[in-house]
Order: C-alpha cells, then sequence, then structure tokens
C-alpha cells in the first residue's frame, strides 16, 4: 500500500511534466515545412532563434548569478557578526528580517519602482538582481547564522591564535567548515529568484526581460504550445544543473540542518 501511494504521488507530480517534455518535441501549429503533430526539434531550434528568447535567457542566468553571488558575499559577514556576538535585541533583529521577506512583493512594487527609476535601473537586469537581494538576503543570513553558530567558538579563537587575520580565517577556515550551509543558502536564493514574476514584470517596461517574463509574453490569440513548452523546458535546465553542483552540499546541509 505504502509503495502504491509513492507511486501515485510520483506519478502525480511526474505526469505535467512528462507532457510539457512531450508537447516541446511536438508541432503545434502546422507551417509550411513542418505538419501539425509531427515529433522533433523544431521547437527547440525556433526558441533558440529568436532574438528575444536568447536575450531573455542571459538576463535570466545575468540577474540570478548576481543575485546569489551579493546575498552570499554580503549574508557570510552579517550571519557570523549574528551567531559571534551579542547585543540587545539581536535575536529580534533577525525575526525581523525574515518577517520582511514574507512582505508581499506587491506592497513595495511602486516605491521600488520610483526609487529605480531615478538611480536608472528599470529595464536592467542589475535591478532585478538588487531588489531579489532585498528579499533574499534575509533568508541567506538566517541559514548561514545557524550553520555558523553549529561551529565552536574554539574553532575561530584556534585560527586567530595561529596567527590568520580575519580574512584568511573566513576563506581558509570557516567557509569550507560551512560549505553546505553555504550551498542551501545559494539553492533557495537561486530557485526565488529565478522563478519570481512580481518585480520582473514591474522592472522590466521595454527591456531587460527575464525568462519568465518571456514565456508569458508567447501566449497570444493563437498560442505555439509546443515552442511555449520548449522555452519552458529550457527554463528548467539552469535549476537542474544547479542542483546537481551542489547535491553533495545540500544533501549535507539540510541532514546539518535538521
Amino acid at each position: 500500500m505504502r509503495h502504491l501511494g509513492l507511486a501515485a504521488l510520483a506519478v502525480f507530480i511526474l505526469l505535467p511534466l512528462a507532457q510539457a517534455i512531450l508537447l516541446s518535441f511536438t508541432a503545434t501549429l502546422p507551417t509550411d515545412r513542418v505538419a501539425e503533430g509531427t515529433i522533433g526539434l523544431m521547437n527547440y531550434r525556433s526558441v533558440l532563434a529568436a532574438p528575444e528568447l536568447r536575450a531573455a535567457m542571459v538576463n535570466s542566468a545575468l540577474y540570478v548569478s548576481l543575485n546569489v553571488a551579493l546575498c552570499i558575499a554580503v549574508g557570510l559577514p552579517a550571519a557570523y557578526a549574528l551567531a559571534r556576538h551579542r547585543f540587545t535585541g539581536d535575536r529580534h533583529f533577525l525575526l525581523m528580517i525574515l518577517v520582511f521577506r514574507v512582505t508581499p512583493p506587491v506592497v513595495l512594487s511602486l516605491p521600488i519602482f520610483i526609487l529605480f527609476s531615478r538611480f536608472g535601473l528599470v529595464n536592467s537586469p542589475v535591478g532585478i538582481a538588487l531588489v531579489h537581494c532585498l528579499f533574499n538576503l534575509p533568508v541567506a543570513i538566517w541559514v548561514l547564522e545557524s550553520f555558523i553558530r553549529a561551529v565552536p567558538r574554539a574553532f575561530d579563537e584556534t585560527a586567530f591564535l595561529d596567527g590568520h587575520s580575519g580574512l584568511s580565517f573566513f576563506f581558509r577556515h570557516l567557509i569550507p567548515q560551512i560549505a553546505p550551509g553555504i550551498g542551501v543558502a545559494a539553492f533557495f536564493c537561486f530557485i526565488f529568484s529565478w522563478v519570481e514574476v512580481v518585480f520582473a514584470r514591474i522592472l522590466t517596461v521595454t527591456g531587460g526581460k527575464p525568462i519568465t517574463m518571456a514565456i508569458q509574453a508567447m501566449f497570444s490569440f493563437q498560442t505555439d504550445i509546443g515552442m511555449v513548452m520548449a522555452m519552458t523546458c529550457l527554463s528548467l535546465v539552469p535549476g537542474l544543473a544547479m542542483i546537481w553542483f551542489v547535491r553533495n552540499h545540500l544533501a549535507r546541509g539540510f541532514t546539518l540542518r535538521a
């Protein structure tokens, strides 16, 4: 019975993905050269031949990479300060930034658009990366703080007694020690940024559109579903690659976190 339930759950989860993959290889709109229902790579060739779709892929890769790099670079020293130093209201401060993370993005959409338009960050992947950091940084700090707190304070003291400077301690000792936590934080920042739609819509009025907006723009009165599914499947590749590269850190990270 248990195996039957797991099989039913797997079918429920994987069936839409299997249908999307199948449609991505199927011609859903007839053309002069391809008949409807033809199986092949024509949808992927059409996607890769469209300049606006290629630009959307590059834009998404750019702002997601920048977002992850900024969140880890800023979140690591902030998490270390919260884990190693005590001050009045430190736990309340950590709770406050987590509460900010669950704030609906649409609430801040207008002030962020006005602010970014004054600094020329609208229609730019850099602008999207910065606003995503606003929401992803609390998650990175929370994850990294818990992993740093699990490292004994004597680990820091031993490194400093051996003559290591602050930067040397961070890069040669602390980062390798909490690598699983960095992998977990990078994973969450990547996923939250990759699938975000609200700010991608608001901050990309005429240019710099990410892959989520490019997929939405493909829907029209006569939508080529096969081409949409091909673009959707291509959008899954970076996420799968991210999971593959940090898979060992993710497994260890979630085990340590538990």
